[in-house]
């Protein structure tokens, strides 16, 4: 009733109407809370299509979209009237009815096509069959009116019109696109695209009676780009049906675009469409044959054919030398953006918001796309290109040193299809070397060029022995005083930007392979040059001002760091002392942010021990980066969470202050992501650097956490927190079972009931394995509180639980766990428990397997040696392409020399606890157990026990 009254005010109005369109998603349905009645219903459809007579254009709209939000739920079988009512008034000689009946049969088709499920795209089928002959005559119609009338001179008739012809063609567009099932099959589809081409051409030329600054040029464009996008949606959706098409569409395209007959029509976005469908019919997966040409599908060998006889050798060298020549030429507003603001044009160049709509980017994807699909025959023509610009390049020459410019960018574009036709390393040392040493400012695009040319090979073909002339070019450059602060002006991607990019490939691309060799990087090739690119990269860090640009050096930083790790240590010191500042200004910046964590993991990584002194600030970034209370962990947890870790992997001790960050961690914990194996590590990384502390402040509440876990995790889950208990255990055999004990019993049941999945019974046994090898009384105390449980002796208990252990020792595949098995039940002897002797067999059967296990021959005295042991602490030695040991990785083998596993000998430990029985039982008591084992067991064990 509101919106519908035109004598009240407009911002009421529009209220209103959006009220009524929000309130459809809330209220229509007939499930929904509060639904609304299907009287009312009924009414209110009734109401909206009495007349099309909405005076302001932003309400009528917001009308069409509300009407098509019922449509979709109530249209054809609870409002049939609707699509017969459009039309009718779409008839209306009323110029406003008409326009407004129009705009919302577009919306209304528009919804409707978008529907997914079978049922609802037969009905639009349906629809579309019934009313495309209609569409059809009226996109005729205005477009005919307006042909008339734009030789009028009446601009607001023509504009008229023009609003209708687009408003027709987009439902025409939908209709053609989404409602028919064999389009090929249908004249009048079939028709109306093959007419477009010709429609393209009266448009495309009525551009030029058409002012280039007023609201006709706008919709005229508008309605020129509609007519490729029915053509490229077309061939998205139906590519065979569009097979007839092919040859038209390259006649056209390729004309307008590579040819004089487009100059003086077309623009920018018309020239991104054109090839854009070329691109798609290039590299169309439907059109391309099997490689055995028998089995391939008819249509797609006709679709092949049509386009092999388009692409001739002079139609592809033509439109390979347009691309370079003409299109890859910077613009005069390009070189004045780049001078004016260098930052702006490199983030715009490498994808601002315009990226998919702008022209160079464009053909550069098309220029891969064809070289990729025609190299044999554009190759050559390519390599003539470069041939042709041997030599230094006339500084004067500004034409010269731009299309050198632009041949520079095809062949980095194209340098996988050139890998075998490019002698690069000559070219690098004779051509490109002495190219960057021209300084003069108008060689300044094509210094710039080179270097990214370099970029784009440097992983191709590029000779691991040229690296050093590279870096010492590159320091060259840099250390030239007026250059550094231009390089700093341009930013990413221009000179020092591009610059930068390299010293990145050279450092983070190391182990990337290229066709034929291996890529390899060499420490000792880059390390004279370490301190100069280190420090002009950081003086760029400093000067550089947009995010991405920051972001993006950073990240070469972070790789250079990764790269040499502890061989960074003694030119960070400005970094250190800069990130701060940086992360205080990138407060509102998540994404810069998230480059400054990454980077503070890789100077944690190198700094190693040291990293201790960037604590004041580390911390407090780590706190942040991980509570969740904290909006911003929505960027940043994620490489919070890693940062974390590593910091305490490379701790050297715990303070106050890295141990009150673990009050984050309770949270984190109920998170159902990615991030919780990382959490495992974390407190892993805790139990390994202090565990007293850490179990005595946290032990409860993880506790806690980890018993809520396990009741809704999955199994891998389940191992997660199981390894953090048995780790606890391996570090503090005496205070790790006390902290852990609400965890245990559900072990003990899991061990006696006999946990189906293999990978959680094995961790449930290393567990009680622990406990009972390292804490006796414990096990005793934890056997008795079980025994209470299942109603049950305690020596029948312990029974059940041996027999299920050796029933399940396969599901153990780990070699320390078999040992620390053995080595757990072993322990139980000497005994005279008559359930403890009557498990016997399954004890010493454990016993032999872990022999088998552990033992080793040693050739030259014909001796078995336990192959675990570990007698002192080795250095391992480092190799160059192997990080250092972390400071945990130092703690893990401390802890092996403790560890039962590693320093306690299992033939020995076998022999002892046998004797030991032995001298229990006596000789005929002993013996008559051993007789409970197989006698190839025996034989074996006696093997293992040769030399006792």
């Amino acid at each position: 009733n509101i919106f519908t009254n035109h004598t009240l005010d407009i911002n009421v109005r529009w209220l209103a109407v959006l009220y009524f369109k929000n309130g459809i998603d809330r209220y229509w349905r007939r499930v929904a809370p509060h639904a609304l009645s299907e009287e009312e219903k009924s009414t209110l459809r009734a109401g909206l299509i009495t007349n099309f007579n909405e005076p302001i254009n932003q309400i009528a709209t917001q009308i069409a979209v509300l009407i098509a939000k019922v449509a979709r739920l109530d249209c054809p079988r609870q409002w049939p009237e609707l699509i017969p009512t459009l039309i009718e008034s779409v008839k209306v000689q009323d110029d406003l009815r008409q326009h407004r009946a129009l705009l919302t049969f577009y919306h209304v088709t528009k919804t409707l096509a978008s529907k997914r499920l079978s049922a609802d795209r037969k009905l639009f089928y349906d629809l579309a069959s019934g009313i495309y002959s209609f569409a059809c005559s009226l996109w005729n119609h205005h477009t005919d009116t307006f042909l008339q009338q734009v030789s009028s001179g009446n601009e607001a008739a023509v504009l008229s019109s023009l609003e209708r012809t687009l408003l027709s063609l987009k439902v025409l567009r939908k209709l053609t696109v989404n409602g028919v099932v064999e389009p090929h099959k249908n004249m009048e589809v079939m028709g109306f695209l093959h007419g477009i081409f010709e429609r393209l051409k009266q448009f495309l030329e009525c551009s030029r009676s058409i002012g280039t600054d007023n609201v006709c040029r706008d919709r005229l464009e508008k309605t020129i780009i509609l007519f490729t996008k029915v053509l490229l949606d077309f061939l998205d959706q139906h590519p065979f049906s569009f097979t007839p098409l092919i040859q038209r569409s390259l006649e056209f395209s390729v004309s307008y675009v590579f040819t004089e007959v487009g100059e003086g029509v077309t623009f920018e976005r018309f020239i991104v469409q054109c090839m854009n469908l070329i691109k798609m019919i290039v590299k169309n997966y439907a059109y391309k044959p099997s490689k055995n040409f028998e089995d391939s599908n008819p249509a797609t060998l006709e679709a092949h054919k049509i386009k092999m006889a388009f692409f001739t050798y002079p139609t592809l060298t033509e439109i390979c030398r347009r691309l370079v020549s003409h299109y890859f030429l910077l613009t005069e507003e390009e070189l004045t953006m780049w001078e004016e603001d260098p930052e702006g044009f490199t983030a715009e160049e490498t994808g601002g918001d315009s990226w998919k709509y702008s022209l160079r980017p464009c053909t550069e994807v098309l220029f891969i796309d064809i070289f990729h699909e025609y190299n044999q025959t554009l190759t050559p023509v390519l390599l003539e290109m470069m041939q042709t610009l041997q030599g230094p390049t006339n500084v004067e020459d500004m034409n010269a040193l731009l299309i050198k410019d632009a041949v520079y960018n095809a062949v980095g574009l194209a340098a996988y299809e050139l890998f075998d036709s490019v002698d690069f390393d000559q070219w690098f040392k004779n051509q490109l070397l002495p190219e960057l040493q021209v300084i003069h400012n108008r060689y300044k695009p094509l210094r710039r060029r080179v270097i990214w040319l370099i970029g784009q090979w440097i992983s191709v073909k590029f000779k691991s022995d040229l690296r050093p002339m590279l870096y010492e070019a590159i320091c060259n450059l840099l250390q030239d005083q007026d250059l550094v602060l231009e390089f700093a002006l341009l930013g990413v991607e221009m000179e020092c930007g591009s610059l930068c990019q390299l010293a990145g490939q050279v450092t983070v691309f190391l182990n990337r392979s290229s066709p034929v060799d291996d890529f390899e990087f060499r420490t000792d090739q880059f390390l004279p040059y370490l301190e100069t690119m280190f420090t002009l990269l950081f003086q760029l860090l400093q000067q550089v001002t947009e995010c991405d640009t920051k972001m993006h050096v950073l990240h070469v930083l972070s790789c250079v760091i990764e790269r040499v790790n502890v061989q960074i240590r003694p030119y960070v010191g400005c970094l250190v002392q800069y990130l701060p500042l940086l992360w205080k200004q990138s407060e509102e910046h998540n994404m810069l942010r998230c480059a400054i964590l990454t980077t503070l993991i890789h100077l944690v990584q190198g700094l190693g021990a040291d990293s201790k002194n960037l604590y004041p600030f580390l911390l407090p970034v780590i706190q942040l980066s991980t509570d969740v209370s904290q909006p911003p962990h929505v960027y940043l947890l994620e490489d919070g969470l890693e940062l974390w870790l590593v910091t305490l992997e490379n701790s050297p001790c715990i303070t106050p202050e890295l141990l009150r960050i673990f009050q984050n961690m309770s949270p984190l914990l109920e998170l159902s992501s990615e991030s919780v194996r990382t959490c495992f590590k974390i407190i892993n990384g805790y139990i390994f650097l202090s565990s007293t502390e850490f179990l005595q402040t946290y032990a409860v509440g993880l506790c806690q956490s980890f018993c809520e876990l396990l009741k809704e995790i999955t199994t891998d889950g389940q191992v997660q927190v199981l390894k953090v208990v048995e780790n606890a255990l391996k570090v503090n055999p005496v205070l790790g079972p006390q902290m852990f004990q609400p965890i245990l019993p559900c072990i003990f049941r899991g061990i006696i009931e006999g946990e189906r999945y293999p990978v959680v019974m094995s961790t449930y046994l290393g567990v009680m394995g622990r406990v009972l090898l390292q804490n006796t009384s414990f096990f005793s105390s934890l056997l008795n509180e079980m025994a209470h449980k299942f109603n049950q002796e305690m020596d029948q208990l312990l029974g059940n639980m041996i027999e299920m252990w050796v029933d399940r020792m396969d599901n153990i595949t780990q070699p320390e766990r078999r040992k620390l098995s053995a080595l757990a039940l072993l322990s139980l002897l000497p005994s005279d428990n008559s359930v403890i002797q009557d498990k016997f067999c399954g004890i010493i059967n454990i016993s032999v397997e872990g022999l088998h296990d552990v033992m080793t021959e040693d050739p030259e005295t014909g001796t078995y040696k336990d192959c675990m042991l570990m007698s002192h602490l080795e250095e391992p030695k480092v190799t160059e392409d192997e990080e250092p040991p972390t400071e945990q990785d130092k703690r893990k083998k401390m802890l092996a020399l403790k560890d039962p596993v590693h320093t306690v000998s299992l033939q020995q430990f076998v022999y002892e606890k046998l004797k030991a029985q032995q001298e229990l039982l006596g000789e005929q008591g002993f013996q008559s157990l051993m007789e409970t084992v197989d006698t190839e067991v025996v034989t074996q064990l006696q093997e293992f026990l040769q030399g006792f």
